[in-house]
């Protein structure tokens, strides 16, 4: 199972070209000794040996080849025979027995043998300093079970060949048969509040600056554009909270993906404290340094972890977005929040 399945603590999770960008990012953070949620790789060689076994990748060939790259109706029947084409097709049993050993191991570790699972795309093109190919691949919260699982990872790889996704990697001269796709599995954080945080201000560009965007539960809310987050701005280098400003989160999503009414006494407060800002705020400093570069990364605030350990981070990668100038502050950090947290499709 070595070359199938990686946990993020092994060396090999560090070979983007095994386990795509996510999956790369994560493993430097855990190697670190960053707190990542529990999960595992499985790698680009899985995708690969299922796309040739099913001649999936000859379908593929041929309708790439044959279609108007121009044309948005082709590039959206693409998607939609695509998709279906994953969905039909299960993986072969030598693989899906390796795929469902890796949930069952994890699962045994954990002693929560009903786990819900985040399922997430991790591709080799993928959260580069050049392509981010952020929003374009699937992830999906909440599978229980070793077949919710494995339909999703098809899901996942089926997202190669979205619309947005093929629009995207032919705009960067990427074949988008040559991007592979490992996928990350994690256990899905019983999540307090969720946001992203920005090492550098998106409305901006002031490097002195962290910006968090946060929300109640999962931050499923965030990307979907069903809440205001609250936003918190931090001063890198002196350490204290420049700005507050209380968002409008009136929707909180839980481990099963579904949304629930907040009342209103906890729609006026804060999602963060100050304390827990201002230690995401030193996460950011830290990666940042480790990366030499301005960095997004994803959070999540675990309720079931004690109040001065209780920060998760999900997902690092580079800021790649291009601040355009006079850009409206809300429109630049919309798109850039969008970008980086996680989606139910």
């Amino acid at each position: 199972m070595q070359d199938e399945i990686l946990t993020f603590e092994q060396q090999g999770a560090l070979d983007v070209a095994r386990v795509g960008g996510k999956g790369h990012g994560l493993a430097v953070m855990a190697q670190a000794g960053i707190p990542v949620a529990p999960g595992f790789i499985i790698t680009t060689s899985v995708h690969q040996a299922y796309l040739r076994q099913t001649g999936l990748e000859r379908r593929l060939n041929e309708a790439l080849a044959s279609m108007d790259r121009d044309s948005l109706v082709a590039r959206e029947t693409l998607e939609r025979e695509v998709a279906a084409w994953f969905d039909g097709t299960r993986m072969p049993p030598d693989l899906r027995d390796v795929v469902c050993q890796g949930y069952a191991e994890l699962a045994r570790a954990l002693q929560l043998p009903d786990l819900a699972v985040a399922v997430r795309s991790s591709a080799t093109a993928e959260d580069t300093a050049d392509t981010s190919f952020a929003g374009e691949y699937e992830t999906y919260v909440g599978m229980r079970g070793a077949d919710a699982m494995e339909q999703h990872i098809r899901r996942c790889w089926a997202s190669v060949f979205s619309a947005r996704a093929v629009a995207y990697a032919w705009k960067h001269g990427i074949d988008p048969l040559a991007v592979h796709m490992a996928v990350v599995v994690q256990k899905v954080v019983d999540a307090r509040a969720a946001g992203v945080m920005f090492t550098v201000s998106p409305t901006t560009g002031d490097r002195s600056r962290i910006v968090i965007e946060a929300s109640y539960g999962l931050g499923l809310g965030v990307v979907g554009g069903d809440v205001t987050p609250d936003r918190y701005v931090v001063a890198k280098v002196e350490g204290y909270i420049v700005e507050r400003i209380l968002g409008d989160k009136h929707l909180e999503y839980g481990p099963d993906g579904l949304a629930t009414p907040v009342d209103r006494a906890r729609r006026d407060e804060f999602c963060l404290s100050d304390a827990e800002a201002i230690n995401l705020a030193k996460m950011g400093k830290r990666l940042e340094r480790m990366h030499n570069a301005p960095q997004d990364i994803e959070f999540a605030i675990d309720r079931g972890l004690p109040a001065d350990d209780n920060l998760v981070l999900l997902q690092c990668r580079p800021v790649t977005v291009k601040l355009p100038g006079g850009a409206a502050a809300d429109d630049v950090i919309s798109r850039l929040t969008a970008s980086v947290l996680s989606a139910v499709r």
